[in-house]
């Protein structure tokens, strides 16, 4: 399953996410990832969740995104919970439109391995197209 958090910029939504990973943990018996631009929300998270900080991988595509959430999958099977902070913040410089294949594509994988994922990105609900509302 593929949720997005949308909302405009300093409108709460990470710490939304924040708030659902943490949730999660309590009630998950599986393995959580959040993803994220950096490791400033390192102390905010359950220990028990990994942080992957994509500046460490110099993600230039969404393409590479995809990537990094395929192999994140498998290596570890016990992977329930996938968290996206700021999808357009990840892959400097990409268009947020051409994320929209990609979202489908993870949404495919994130379904055959059972892994729910959660992206959060600064975009109006009224300005948002098709490929999110779909998974608002």
């Amino acid at each position: 399953m593929v949720k997005f958090i949308i909302g405009a910029k300093g409108s709460g939504k990470t710490n939304k996410l924040i708030e659902s990973v943490n949730e999660a943990v309590k009630i998950d018996k599986g393995q959580l990832v959040f993803i994220n631009d950096s490791k400033r929300h390192m102390f905010d998270l359950n220990y028990k969740v990994r942080l992957v900080d994509t500046q460490e991988f110099a993600l230039k595509s969404y393409e590479a995104l995809y990537g990094l959430i395929c192999g994140i999958i498998s290596q570890n099977y016990d992977i329930s919970n996938i968290f996206i902070d700021s999808i357009t913040k990840i892959v400097v410089g990409d268009d947020f439109d051409a994320v929209g294949d990609v979202i489908d594509a993870i949404a495919a994988v994130c379904d055959k391995h059972d892994v729910n994922l959660t992206v959060t990105a600064s975009i109006e609900t009224e300005a948002a197209p098709k490929f999110v509302k779909k998974y608002l």
